[in-house]
């Protein structure tokens, strides 16, 4: 109680003494130290397992322990889940979506923990997924906990939740820019001199950070020793398509497979059929465990033999086509393994494996290139490094993302320019065919996602629910007319719906439609309800989405529109005006400038 009297009067005293803004810039500060703690413990923690299992690994032998070590991370992260947390921390960056979509940016106080703990001890273990979906997820955890500690405005929270992505992307990977970025293309916050600065702030704390406890050299090391020549252009651009083509494919693929293990039966089946299919993978491809990184740095370094090393393909590790072949195989592999991990019980995300088949992909491309004496030389380095941005655009919509995060992750800014043409023809080749990333569609489906797109993400921010109302007086086919009069006499309404005696809606009286014989009594016994309602223009689905809403109206003209639930049984009416009373509060509140 002492402790809750003091923070209040803590409260009391910042709320006279500090401006809203400038405690916003405070809280965006203890947010970036918070998420880079995070981001260095999570990165600790997968190191220190790896290390403790594979680090005395013979490299010319295939291991028989890479079909045992994912089982287990799988099966202690699920369990963990399942019995402590008993919640699902899976897709971190489509939940932070869905908060900041519905406006609550609420994110539940044990994602600021729980992810750490269950994606370290699953890509420790070997899962073949990537830690930075999950340390975003806790960054905005933090940010909205810590803004939900000071009584901060839901508009407030929603930069805060933005602060903290940005912050643990910053801090995990050592790019500012590239996480300041990530929420403004990603997340799909609008940027305004008010949030650019606390973004900035969370995003150079935690890189920071990160450089003091983990040292300044960039994530990847990546040494340019052949320049780029303004005649390999087309081959970048054909690098760009392949690498849309590719992400077209880890989005596709990983969606069905998803939705496979979605249909299977309960927990346990769901772990052996996962932990199964990882576990063998893993074995035959030794690349596909953990994130992948040290792959990458082989590749990114032009040592290409090491990523055969404790395979059964070790024996081929010095042939152009046995590296070939094995590369090729990884790349149509992967995103299978990525998603047995989590499927099985695993916590991972999708980060680390596009960086991964990117770099694949613009090796495979080059190497195979370079096969055929008529073409150009392509520098097989510079080429992965250019696919790691093209796919990482395609998979997650975001161009200006792959381009600064990749520039900042192996220090290769000589190469502005190809990684600015790649990622865009990655972009614009992808969204040929999927006009979502892979983190957007599933709420893209729902009509829940907030986009930049004024008018639509207004009509996301309204509640169907919230626009029924049920002020109308329902009537029954067979009533006269004499008693549809008194029912109109009690009713500040013209529109009456018209049920039967389940509910079921057959049609609706319209007052202007009856106007000339409500006033002639003779007629009340002749005429029912039958014989004078007529069709409704369009029914409201109850579980529609506001844009369908609207296009419903749009389609028919009209003013008020019944909604009905899946029987057919009446519920209520949707109005217009009331609509756009709601969407103009929602305007106002949400969207006004600051």
């Amino acid at each position: 109680m002492a402790t809750e009297s003091w923070f209040y009067r803590f409260l009391l005293w910042r709320e006279k003494h500090i401006k809203e803004k400038h405690f916003i810039l405070i809280v965006s500060l203890l947010v970036g130290l918070c998420t880079a703690a995070s981001a260095i413990i999570l990165k600790q923690l997968i190191h220190f397992i790896q290390h403790f299992l594979t680090g005395n690994f013979d490299a010319a032998e295939a291991n028989y322990l890479y079909l045992l070590y994912p089982v287990v991370g799988i099966l202690l992260s699920g369990l963990f889940v399942k019995y402590l947390v008993r919640d699902d921390i899976s897709h971190g960056v489509t939940k932070i979506l869905y908060a900041i979509s519905q406006r609550k940016s609420r994110i539940k106080p044990h994602n600021m923990w729980s992810s750490i703990v269950a994606s370290g001890v699953t890509i420790g273990f070997g899962g073949s997924v990537g830690a930075e979906a999950p340390i975003v997820l806790t960054g905005a955890a933090i940010g909205s906990n810590l803004g939900r500690l000071f009584r901060m405005e839901q508009k407030t929270l929603m930069l805060l939740v933005g602060c903290g992505a940005a912050g643990a992307i910053a801090g995990i990977f050592k790019a500012p820019i590239a996480g300041l970025v990530f929420v403004i293309e990603v997340l799909m916050l609008d940027l305004t001199m008010t949030s650019v600065l606390p973004l900035l702030i969370s995003s150079v704390t935690a890189a920071t950070m990160s450089y003091i406890f983990t040292g300044t050299e960039a994530m990847f090391h990546f040494s340019q020793t052949e320049t780029f020549e303004i005649g390999r252009i087309p081959y970048v651009l054909l690098l760009g398509i392949f690498c849309g083509l590719v992400s077209l494919y880890v989005t596709r693929v990983m969606n069905r497979v998803e939705g496979m293990y979605r249909k299977v039966g309960g927990y346990w089946t769901k772990f052996v059929l996962g932990g199964v299919t990882l576990s063998v993978l893993i074995f035959l491809f030794p690349p596909l465990y953990g994130e992948g990184y040290d792959t990458i740095t082989s590749l990114l370094n032009g040592q290409f033999a090491h990523i055969m090393d404790t395979s059964l393909f070790y024996p081929l590790h010095d042939t152009y086509f046995g590296v070939l072949i094995f590369l090729s195989l990884i790349l149509l592999t992967k995103v299978f393994a990525s998603s047995a991990t989590n499927a099985g019980g695993g916590c991972g995300g999708i980060f680390a494996p596009s960086l991964y088949l990117g770099c694949i992909a613009g090796f495979i491309f080059a190497h195979t290139s370079n096969y055929f004496p008529i073409t150009m030389y392509l520098s097989e380095k510079n080429f992965a490094l250019l696919g790691m941005a093209g796919v990482m655009s395609g998979v997650m919509h975001a161009p200006l993302t792959g381009v600064f995060l990749i520039a900042e992750l192996t220090g290769g800014y000589d190469l502005f320019l190809p990684l600015m043409i790649v990622s865009i023809s990655s972009y614009l080749t992808i969204m040929m065919f999927e006009p979502h990333s892979i983190y957007s569609m599933r709420l893209a489906q729902k009509g829940e996602l907030l986009t930049h797109h004024k008018d639509k993400a207004v009509l996301t921010l309204l509640r169907a629910d919230d626009m029924i109302e049920k002020d109308f007086q329902a009537v029954l086919p067979d009533m006269s007319l004499g008693d549809m009069v008194k029912v109109i006499s009690k009713s500040r309404r013209n529109v009456f719906p018209v049920v039967d005696e389940k509910g079921v809606l057959l049609g609706i009286v319209l007052l202007d439609n009856i106007r000339n014989i409500m006033f002639r009594p003779e007629l009340y016994n002749r005429f029912h309800v039958s014989k004078f309602m007529v069709s409704a223009p369009a029914k409201i689905q109850l579980n529609s989405s506001m844009d369908t809403i609207m296009r419903t109206f749009d389609d028919t003209k009209a003013w008020n529109l019944p909604v009905i639930d899946e029987g057919g049984r009446y519920v209520g009416f949707m109005s217009k005006s009331k609509i756009f009373n709601s969407y103009r509060e929602v305007l106002v509140e949400n969207f006004s400038g600051d």
